[in-house]
């Protein structure tokens, strides 16, 4: 079996890198487009950006149009600019919008077609530089090959991926995370988390991806309740934000497994962000996947220090689970109901979001595979 790895080609990592940032790009373009959302250019951290490029003479123009999940228009929009202000690379800086927005930008400013033309190809052409900013720890899309892009006239969400998408150089600068809100921290920290213990469980595991989702786990876990209680704590800030990173560059070469699958109908039918969907779903999934990977989650739970060495796998399996339960608790991850989901509607969606789920193909990567019938009793868990 051949295992292929990809990654940034360069990642800078520390508080307060990004004052360095001229230095790490020089020579990759004479104009850059920044892609953003308004909150970022009203808290302050474009003007970061901003200041780092002025230090070292590079010109730049400021796209702040990503405020909501990514469209074909939105795309459009940021490569017009792009276009006409003459850019010849790109820093994307915020959370998943910004990054899977500027993704696109990039292939399509050296594409033909539309968005759409891209769906189930690999994308693997010479394409700008990309810069990829994270401001949440979370998303890990810093590190993927992947972006998705609604289609406003289909109405579907294309998974738009291949080599060409993941950014050259992720800076991880955890002091663009102190503003973050206590909740925002918890559900991007449990999407992470959902990362590394996803794709170290996953079929498509590999040697590589395991380095780097077991690292993951240990920081994530380790120092994400600390985030959240103290927003301040840089330190913890940046083993958080190393570890999604790390988490990204796992599940990037080893997939996801069954809480994505069954995560995406969620959120796309109730309107419900990415990583609450996650946490809301991690325990009762980890409940149904670890009897089919006892050894793995074992291991899991031993990097959770929640197991050690002599504790037999079965127990620390499952010890591994009722920790991260536990986890979810401490952060005070809410329920379906306190989102205000209602159980009625929920319940007459079931047949529909089980069938969104495996569709995805991501419940598959799951050692222990589960059926229709399986995913819908999850989703009933969750009332």
């Amino acid at each position: 079996m051949e295992n292929i790895f990809l990654m940034p080609q360069k990642v800078i990592s520390g508080a307060n890198v990004i004052n360095s940032l001229g230095e790490h790009i020089k020579g990759k373009g004479k104009k850059a487009l920044i892609v953003t959302d308004s909150f970022m250019v009203k808290s302050g951290n474009v003007n970061k950006v901003v200041d780092a490029l002025k230090k070292d003479g590079i010109q730049y123009v400021i796209y702040d149009g990503a405020n909501t999940e990514p469209t074909d228009k939105i795309v459009d929009a940021g490569l017009a600019v792009y276009k006409k202000e003459k850019c010849d690379f790109i820093i994307a800086l915020g959370g998943g919008s910004p990054m899977d927005t500027a993704k696109a930008i990039g292939f399509m400013s050296v594409a033909s077609g539309k968005l759409r033309d891209y769906m189930h190809k690999s994308i693997d052409m010479p394409v700008p530089y990309l810069v990829a900013i994270p401001t949440t720890a979370g998303t890990g899309s810093e590190a993927t090959k992947n972006t998705i892009i609604a289609d406003t006239e289909t109405e579907v969400k294309m998974l738009l991926g291949g080599p060409s998408i993941i950014p050259s150089l992720a800076v991880i600068d955890p002091t663009f995370t102190l503003t973050i809100p206590p909740q925002i921290t918890a559900a991007t920290g449990i999407d992470a988390l959902t990362h590394c213990i996803e794709a170290y469980t996953s079929r498509k595991a590999q040697p590589l991806s395991d380095i780097f989702a077991r690292s993951a786990v240990k920081k994530i876990y380790r120092n994400l309740l600390d985030c959240y209680k103290d927003g301040s704590d840089v330190e913890a800030r940046l083993r958080v934000s190393e570890g999604a990173l790390e988490a990204g560059i796992a599940f990037n070469n080893s997939s996801v497994t069954i809480v994505h699958g069954m995560s995406r109908p969620i959120g796309a039918l109730f309107h419900i962000a990415h990583g609450v969907s996650n946490a809301v779903l991690l325990p009762a999934c980890l409940e149904f996947a670890v009897e089919g990977n006892i050894e793995r989650f074992a291991e899991i739970g031993r990097l959770m220090k929640v197991a050690d060495r002599h504790t037999p796998d079965e127990e620390a399996a499952h010890a591994m689970v009722e920790a991260v339960t536990k986890f979810c608790k401490d952060l005070e991850i809410p329920t379906l109901a306190e989102l205000g989901v209602d159980k009625d509607t929920f319940m007459a969606e079931l047949d529909k979001m089980a069938d969104d789920a495996l569709d995805s193909g991501s419940p598959q990567n799951t050692m222990r595979v589960p059926t229709k019938e399986q995913i819908i009793e999850i989703y009933k868990k969750l009332f």
